[in-house]
């Protein structure tokens, strides 16, 4: 469907404010005309007699006041309905974009969605605010002075009408051209959004290893390539109005040789030539408007097909048709010869996967970087879906209940924390907006984080920062796991929790796991022994499959056990001798990563 038919549909809320600008610009075509045709009692009356002359001269000035009124009302009307037009798709964008399953945004960088929500919508505010207001209201007015020249010499008229023919072409020919390399301006503009973001969200590791003028090449080369692209498009648009202007003077040419001639015939009054030419001559502006009209609309209907590129992009964990709310878990979580392949993928990440935890149990889940570790527990809130197999909750199979429900069961702490730049209070409440500060203090005392935050120079109302920069490592975790007790779900993942801490940190950081960890179901991705000695099951992922389970103790016993070999070379850290004091104790189970893992 036509991306311009597709978005009548985001028009329809708010069609009562086009229909009431109609009659606006009709006020407006009406008082232009009736301009133009004031000219001819001007010339024929009041100048030679003097008749009529305060009566025209209100009519003059009440002709400029319905304009005026009516380009204002119907100018403010469109635009009101075009910004709002905008609101709704600029809305409906963001809301599918962060619908959408983790697959997604590993293809599409930030900056090129960014793009297509600022750049790509600026695009079509503009058509739909301005250049839909100017197709009607400009056409209106054309043809008012188009029938102002029929009536004064239907003869004249039709030779100044010679040239409009001359102009169609061209401009069909140019509304091609806008459209396709307005298409390639756009994608320029994501490319630079793309390395804007990349190079200011990674601006540490740009200065440190030194590379500000790789990245001011980056930018320059893309500035340039976007500067040519829009350059071509501005080029085409600066054709028209000469050509527009050349038939215009050609045309006045033949009207004053043809007019000069009726007039001494006797045919045609001074004043009806001259109104007759005014019109003429405010006919210039809305054409030139209009030339524009489908180079602007070409230029809308590129960036609308780039917005519906996404919206028509279905996620691959959506809600099933019929899907029920979660019941409150109860009693286990089954892995059931679950199989995993990311799209871009030749081989499975996963094999076959199959194992059941109990409620209450911890799982530590280990393996060299790359075995699918993170995979596997990513399948639990469903960011991706099973390829084969299933995971069941208490029987249910997960992509048969709702997102919203499968996930409000289930906290996450990853090695990567992540806070807004808002106040210590309002990440702490992120899930649960409208907490009282007692129980947000509450929370907080039980992560470790209350000594810290009662320090910062506004105390919870202190804003951290994009991604929590003005905290240490050690802290920022510690907020992220007060926000997911403050949460206080049934069935708790932890991704390598206290990678890169130092030994303080971590030591707060894992007592707070453990008054985390009491009394849920959860799963474990862990490296140090020490984290893991109190696990319930250890499972041991190799290759995508499950080569053995079993309490720590067991899989240690076993001296060919993959366990045992990844113990004796030293996987799991330097603490496989003895655990931390104060940390065996409390049973923690999280601990740094050897390295990513998909």
């Amino acid at each position: 469907m036509n991306p311009l038919l597709r978005l009548l549909r985001f028009a329809l809320p708010h069609k009562l404010r086009v229909l009431a600008a109609l009659p606006a610009m009709v006020l407006y075509a009406l008082a232009s005309g009736g301009l133009a045709y004031i000219i001819k009692p001007i010339f024929d009356e009041s100048l030679p007699a003097g008749d009529r002359v305060g009566l025209i001269s209100g009519a003059l000035v009440g002709l400029y006041l319905v304009k005026g009124a009516g380009a204002y009302f119907s100018v403010y009307l469109m635009a009101d309905a075009g910004q709002r037009l905008v609101h709704d798709l600029r809305t409906e964008l963001f809301q599918h974009m962060l619908g959408q399953s983790t697959a997604f945004f590993g293809r599409r960088t930030t900056g090129r969605l960014l793009s297509r929500i600022t750049s790509d919508v600026s695009r079509v505010q503009q058509v739909v605010s301005e250049t839909c207001g100017d197709l009607i209201r400009e056409s209106l007015a054309l043809t008012a002075f188009a029938t102002l020249l029929f009536y004064h010499d239907a003869r004249l008229a039709l030779v100044c009408m010679t040239g409009a023919p001359v102009v169609v072409y061209p401009l069909v020919r140019l509304g091609q051209h806008v459209r396709q390399t307005t298409r390639r301006s756009q994608e320029q503009v994501e490319y630079l959004s793309h390395v804007i973001v990349e190079a200011l969200t990674g601006h540490r590791i740009v200065q440190a290893f030194q590379a500000e003028p790789f990245e001011r090449q980056r930018f320059a080369r893309a500035s340039r390539r976007l500067y040519r692209t829009i350059m071509r498009v501005t080029s085409a648009l600066s054709v028209l109005p000469p050509v527009i202007e050349l038939l215009g003077g050609v045309g006045i040419a033949g009207v004053l040789w043809y007019g000069s001639r009726e007039i001494a015939a006797g045919d045609l009054t001074l004043g009806e030539f001259t109104s007759f030419m005014t019109a003429l001559l405010l006919m210039y502006g809305p054409v030139k408007r209009l030339s524009r009209v489908n180079a602007n609309i070409q230029q809308a209907i590129a960036a609308a097909e780039r917005i519906f590129e996404i919206l028509d992009t279905r996620t691959e964990t959506g809600d099933r048709a019929g899907a029920a709310a979660l019941p409150p878990f109860a009693s286990s979580i089954e892995f059931r010869g679950v199989t995993f392949q990311y799209p871009d993928d030749t081989e499975p990440v996963l094999r076959g996967v199959s194992f059941t935890v109990r409620a209450g149990e911890v799982v530590a889940v280990v393996g060299l970087s790359g075995a699918g570790k993170s995979t596997l527990v990513n399948l639990v809130p469903r960011f991706h879906d099973v390829t084969g197999g299933a995971i069941l909750i208490d029987g249910v199979d997960v992509r048969d209940v709702t997102l919203r429900s499968l996930r409000r069961a289930i906290g996450i702490v990853t090695q990567e924390t992540f806070l807004f730049d808002a106040s210590v209070a309002d990440n702490i409440a992120y899930a649960a907006p409208g907490t009282p500060r007692e129980s947000i203090v509450a929370v907080a005392r039980a992560a470790h984080a209350h000594e810290f935050i009662v320090d910062l120079p506004r105390g919870y109302d202190t804003l951290i920062g994009e991604r929590g920069q003005r905290l240490s490592g050690g802290q920022r975790q510690r907020l992220t796991i007060a926000r997911a007790l403050l949460r206080n779900p049934p069935i708790l993942v932890l991704d390598e929790a206290t990678s890169a801490l130092d030994a303080e940190s971590e030591l707060l950081v894992q007592d707070a796991l453990a008054k985390l960890l009491l009394n849920r179901t959860a799963f474990v991705i862990a490296h140090r022994l020490s984290t893991i000695r109190r696990a319930d099951a250890i499972i041991v992922i190799e290759g995508g499959r499950v080569v053995e389970s079993g309490r720590h103790e067991e899989l240690l016993a076993r001296s060919d056990s993959s366990y045992a070999k990844l113990y004796a070379t030293q996987v799991f850290g330097q603490e496989r001798e003895e655990p931390r004091a104060g940390v065996a104790a409390a049973g923690v189970l999280s601990g740094p990563a050897a390295g990513g893992t998909r």
